[in-house]
């Protein structure tokens, strides 16, 4: 969701610096955005522009230069999507400034005493209520004991970037949103995202819970948010690479993305054994395992329920990120939470993860951002390895984290090969979904089915999370309505919704649920449904056949990949970006 980026130092241009942060934050999705110079006189005002909309081809050229400067991209939560509710918020005196992400829970009671004593708001935003109260505990305090005792008043979980005309620096606090710190020379960095430091500064420290930095040319001191004592920082050093963020031949990040899954899959085989062999070790001294995520990955969790189960002989239990927290009950210090998430920033399994951690249970974290809050707060970590995915819509980390369970599942019955044997048929049966044969069937039947407003999908076994996950993919780029299905729930309901020509994905493959699949599409059939089949082999009741090579256990990711190059499709025949789907965020950080 929401991205900041803040710079001070000696460069004249910091608001070039910002602007382009702020671009390389886009992925993450928003609806307006703002840039801040604080002037180098001290009885000037804060010089801000702010804009609806894609940063696209807008400039700052009308704003001045500055050494001192921040920026935000807003994904709206309290009031709409406005140049006025857009950040940066001002004072009444235009001479402190504030970018924020998070929610400000208890805002209106504190925005009622300072309208009380004479403040005027402009916007509609819990933000703007703490640039008022920093500025009343201003007129008695320090520039950043003010912004201390205003953050702890705050419910809720927020990550807060402060500036005044007066003072030459940046003033960040964190509670559950993300910031990271990037060290430079006479200069240093504020992001939402450690990846955005990357051209600037390797070196950081991302910053902890009740944690708060004030950064300043010459340096930073990092100081307990609640004590105001002083803490020394842990900087690492971030060995990542630079992603290219040019998407070379390809029409989209999300094309570019689907095509990197066969290397991404075959990558995960080779080299992804032994760690998975070590981690079976952890799972098998657990007393009770979960595997948690939301949107796309519980898709994930809910497959590798299946093949723990079937390859494993192990039961674990599959939960939503936002629920579990719901049903703790049962955790204690033998309990192992496998929580999965592309970012490891969403909030619903961050809170979910602490909570489990206060009872005592193991964390252990698949995930795509190294350094990521999730991460940092697991007791065991396997990193998904898909490299950075920009477009909203999850496609290669998907299918990375199916590719680790896969491998984690046999290595748990001393079969890590026979793993890596199905992916590596995994990718050769990608390598088919995405040649120039198969691309030209899946787009003639996006084109067949475009203008229907419903579409269903069913699987069991495997390919029910692989149906749901089809499902999402077209609703939440093509936004066509599409509903995921377990194949035997049919008759209890979703039949009567099947009309003459309505769509109906089946998947069948090569396993012992082919036959079970195929007596629900005859169902679908039987009620003028026009079956797309996307199996190994065809059948005479198809309307529409898809053929995905068998690659057994593996054969999920081939199956995801065709939904990806559908929905891509459909979205494209529609004019939509498939990039940056509406209302829609990358990283979900508030709840």
């Amino acid at each position: 969701m929401c991205g900041i980026f803040g710079y001070v130092g000696k460069r004249k241009d910091g608001q070039k610096i910002v602007f382009d942060g702020l671009k390389s934050l886009e992925y993450r999705g928003y609806d307006s955005w703002g840039v801040g110079v604080v002037p180098g006189d001290a009885s000037g005002r804060i010089a801000v522009k702010k804009r609806t909309g894609k940063i696209g081809n807008s400039n700052i050229d009308d704003l001045p230069g500055g050494s001192l400067s921040f920026g935000h991209t807003r994904w709206a939560t309290h009031g709409g999507v406005t140049q006025a509710n857009a950040h940066p918020h001002l004072d009444c005196s235009g001479k402190i400034a504030i970018i924020h992400n998070g929610i400000f829970e208890n805002y209106e009671e504190v925005k009622n005493k300072l309208l009380s004593g004479g403040h005027k708001f402009i916007s509609e935003t819990d933000t703007e209520t703490l640039t008022h109260l920093i500025e009343d505990n201003a007129k008695k305090a320090t520039f950043s004991e003010a912004v201390r005792a205003a953050f702890n008043k705050m419910d809720g979980l927020n990550a807060v970037i402060a500036v005044s005309n007066k003072e030459k620096s940046l003033v960040a606090a964190r509670n559950g949103s993300p910031l990271v710190i990037g060290f430079g020379k006479n200069e240093n960095f504020l992001a939402s995202d450690a990846a955005a430091l990357l051209p600037y500064t390797r070196n950081v420290y991302f910053l902890e819970d009740n944690e708060m930095a004030i950064l300043t040319p010459d340096g930073v001191n990092v100081l307990d948010v609640k004590s105001g004592k002083k803490i020394t920082p842990d900087i690492k050093k971030l060995d990542w690479k630079i992603e290219n963020g040019e998407k070379g031949k390809y029409e989209s990040y999300m094309l570019k993305e689907i095509f990197e899954q066969p290397q991404i899959i075959s990558d995960i085989a080779t080299s992804g054994a032994a760690q998975a062999e070590e981690i079976a070790e952890i799972v098998r001294k657990a007393r009770g395992t979960y595997l948690v995520g939301c949107g796309t990955a519980s898709y994930a969790c809910l497959a590798g329920s299946y093949l723990f189960s079937k390859l494993a002989k192990r039961h674990v239990n599959p939960a939503i990120g936002s629920e579990f927290g719901y049903s703790l009950d049962f955790l204690n210090k033998d309990s192992l939470v496998i929580a999965i998430s592309q970012s490891g920033e969403t909030m619903d399994i961050l809170e979910s993860v602490k909570k489990a951690k206060d009872r005592g249970a193991k964390i252990l974290s698949l995930v795509n951002v190294q350094g990521s809050s999730l991460y940092r707060l697991s007791d065991y970590k396997m990193m998904i390895g898909a490299g950075q995915e920009r477009a909203v819509a999850s496609t290669k980390a998907f299918t990375g984290m199916i590719g680790h369970l896969i491998l984690l599942a046999n290595s748990l019955n001393g079969g890590v090969r026979g793993g890596q044997k199905s992916l590596m048929a995994g990718a050769a049966s990608i390598n088919e979904v995405l040649s120039t044969k198969s691309l030209k069937n899946i787009d003639k039947l996006a084109s067949q089915i475009v203008n229907n407003k419903h579409i269903y999908v069913i699987g069991r076994g495997l390919s029910y999370p692989a149906s749901l996950e089809t499902a999402l993919k077209i609703k939440e780029i093509s936004y066509i309505h599409a509903e995921g299905l377990a194949a035997g729930e049919l008759k209890h309901g979703p039949l009567a919704l099947i009309e003459k020509g309505t769509p109906c994905i089946s998947f069948l493959p090569n396993d012992e649920t082919y036959g079970a699949n195929l007596a629900g599409a005859m169902e679908m059939k039987a009620r003028g449904g026009y079956i797309i089949g996307i199996s190994y082999k065809p059948h005479e009741i198809f309307d529409y056949y898809i053929n995905v090579p068998d690659a057994g256990e593996a054969s999920i990711i081939p199956e995801v990949v065709v939904a990806q190059v559908l929905a891509y499709y459909l979205t494209l025949k529609k004019g939509l970006d498939p990039d940056k789907p509406r209302n829609l965020a990358k990283s979900v950080t508030v709840k």
